[in-house]
């Protein structure tokens, strides 16, 4: 195996009583070796050099400082972990169970010949990579393919569910509707190549333009989503109307064809105050009307449910 492709193993030998000496030989098993001897300078290297493994033999009582360092510094991405401890010493084990979990890690004695440390090494890349194969499962289980955006069931229950907080708190909530215009004009003038990345663009521009808390999905088609909670009418307005410059900028030469592509979409939304709608169906529905509104208008425009014309007639705050 190339050096390159060789998983890379973080030695933390931050109590330095020879551990990294006796570890080096496990680059004769096909992995690469990196050492630090203090937690600042593990900090880095956890961020420089995204190990895809970490020994840590720490310094600190029970490993409690190091443990959450690493904790920390993992992010989203699993990192298995092997703490090297003392037979006498149970603490390391109870700090792991609450750091690093759910995360693959283990422990192993400081004097265990290398062939036990190799054996717990394989053990955790196995299953960090079962773990990875889940999680990908579990992604696409709930995610579209071609846009990363969720399918429209999970859309749903995240409807229902900001929509019962919204109202339990008093919240502010918007729902936005997109549709793109005469997008079956672009799979008959062009090829459904062409279509598709039209798709996987639009899904790019939904999801840039998410906060950590908003809810994007692609309802199917050439139909999108947008939850976005804690978003009153004008912020809403404003995340409405750069959704539509920028899909509307996406129009032009595309790689693969020889005249330009139109693109643009009809935008309809509606806000919830927590207590000025009386379902998450009329909710919904509203945003639908606004949606069917932009698309008898002619397309390539935005519309408030409320400020549509022959908009449903509205329930009063029951206060």
């Amino acid at each position: 195996m190339p050096a390159s492709q060789q998983p890379l193993v973080l030695i933390c030998d931050h109590r330095g009583e020879g551990l990294a000496e006796r570890l080096r030989q496990l680059a004769s098993l096909e992995m690469r070796i990196e050492v630090t001897t203090r937690l600042a300078q593990t900090r880095q290297c956890l961020v420089r050099q995204q190990p895809d493994l970490v020994i840590i033999d720490p310094l600190s009582r029970g490993g409690v400082v190091e443990l959450e360092v690493l904790a920390a510094a993992r992010g989203s991405n699993p990192l298995p972990v092997l703490v090297v401890t003392s037979p006498d010493d149970p603490l390391p084990a109870l700090i792991a169970a609450r750091t690093l979990n759910p995360d693959p890690w283990d422990l192993v004695y400081r004097e265990a010949p290398l062939e036990e440390y190799s054996m717990r090494i394989d053990s955790l890349r196995s299953r960090s990579a079962h773990q990875r194969e889940l999680d990908e499962m579990r992604f696409a289980a709930v995610h579209d393919d071609r846009t990363a955006l969720l399918r429209p069931v999970p859309f749903d229950q995240r409807l229902n569910e900001h929509y019962s907080a919204a109202q339990r708190h008093h919240l502010d909530l918007a729902l936005v509707l997109l549709d793109l215009d005469n997008f079956g004009n672009v799979n008959k003038v062009f090829d459904h190549t062409v279509g598709d990345r039209v798709i996987e663009l639009v899904g790019s521009v939904v999801r840039d333009n998410l906060r950590t808390e908003d809810v994007g999905a692609r309802l199917g088609g050439d139909e999108f989503a947008v939850l976005l909670p804690y978003t009153p009418r004008v912020h809403a307005a404003r995340v409405v109307g750069r959704l539509r410059e920028e899909i509307e900028s996406l129009s032009g030469i595309h790689a693969g064809v020889d005249k330009p592509v139109e693109i643009s979409a009809s935008i309809g939304f509606e806000t919830f105050d927590g207590g000025d709608i009386e379902s998450v169906e009329a909710l919904r529905r509203h945003a639908e009307v606004a949606l069917r509104r932009c698309k008898e208008a002619g397309g390539n425009r935005a519309m408030y449910f409320r400020q549509s014309p022959r908009g449903e007639p509205r329930r009063s705050r029951q206060g």
